[in-house]
């Protein structure tokens, strides 16, 4: 025997109060009924989405990842081998009497792979395998040199005097005892 199924236009009457299954008719007037859309109710008190967002990103969604101080200087450098350079030679390169000039000023070029062609790369860093590779296949690496950063002290002028005064007064004090 066939189960005949109730069509849904009977199933969300709601005690026929014309409110489809919501409760009372002001229930599903405003949005303070539904719980949130999307990511809402994911957050570490909450918990009520945690299992299925940590099933779609992983552990490491919530929380804070490491520290990193203010002091600490990131590494912007990017990294390409020089393989990769040598076989995609018309995407990086460009054609010169001199061999193939490569123009790549935010990465560090390592030196994984074979070099055939002469290559002049400038670039931020370079390893020394890498500079070894294109110097034997006749080439040149150009590695821009960095600034390095100086503080300058300062010295405050009255603290200087004292200091000298001190100096002055020990010197003294030690002729005296000789």
């Amino acid at each position: 025997m066939k189960a005949i199924k109730r069509r849904k236009s009977s199933r969300n009457h709601g005690k026929n109060m014309g409110t489809t299954g919501t409760g009372a008719r002001k229930n599903k007037r405003g949005s303070g009924h539904k719980g949130g859309v999307g990511m809402a109710g994911t957050g570490k008190r909450c918990d009520s989405k945690k299992t299925l967002v940590q099933k779609m990103y992983g552990h490491g969604y919530f929380g804070k990842q490491g520290i990193t101080s203010k002091k600490t200087v990131r590494d912007i450098g990017q990294r390409i081998n020089v393989g990769e350079l040598s076989s995609n030679l018309p995407k990086f390169a460009k054609k010169t009497k001199d061999g193939y000039a490569i123009v790549l000023p935010k990465y560090k070029i390592l030196g994984s792979g074979d070099v055939t062609e002469k290559l002049v790369i400038t670039c931020y860093e370079a390893s020394k395998t890498a500079i070894e590779k294109v110097e034997t296949a006749g080439g040149s690496v150009i590695v821009k040199e960095r600034k390095a950063i100086v503080t300058p002290v300062v010295v405050n002028p009255k603290h200087a005097a004292k200091a000298a005064e001190k100096a002055g007064s020990k010197k003294k004090a030690s002729k005296k005892k000789k």
